[in-house]
């Protein structure tokens, strides 16, 4: 099982788990497509947002081994955010995933609004700075 070093191992604050330590004995969870209701707690969008703005920045949309990535995070995001490079193997801590760049605009378009990385307080272009 990759670790995939650098990656965060859960969201600040939180008990939300991104990453595991070890891989199982009896074979990797499986993957399963987890429906998201609107509904949902906060916490949970906010733990969904964290660990996706995660895998942008460690992978961007490069393809990436699932390794200890938690099973049970990237259920909330598998078929949607997160596509699989192939045929699925749920069981396969192998298995090829990648970030799916205009599904997780359309989903959490505030992980990609400019506002979030301009601590400037005037709105000129940078090149008129």
């Amino acid at each position: 099982m990759l670790k995939h070093r650098g990656f965060p191992s859960r969201l600040p604050g939180t008990d939300y788990q991104f990453t595991i330590r070890r891989n199982n004995k009896k074979g990797a969870t499986p993957l399963a497509r987890r429906e998201r209701y609107r509904d949902r707690k906060a916490a949970d969008r906010a733990a969904d947002i964290g660990f996706l703005a995660a895998l942008i920045e460690h992978f961007g949309d490069e393809p990436f081994e699932r390794g200890n990535l938690d099973a049970g995070r990237l259920s909330w995001l598998i078929g949607r955010e997160i596509m699989t490079v192939g045929e699925l193997d749920p069981t396969d801590y192998e298995q090829l995933l990648r970030v799916d760049m205009a599904c997780a605009r359309a989903s959490f378009p505030e992980l990609f609004s400019d506002d979030d990385f301009d601590d400037r307080s005037d709105s000129a272009p940078a090149e008129n700075r």
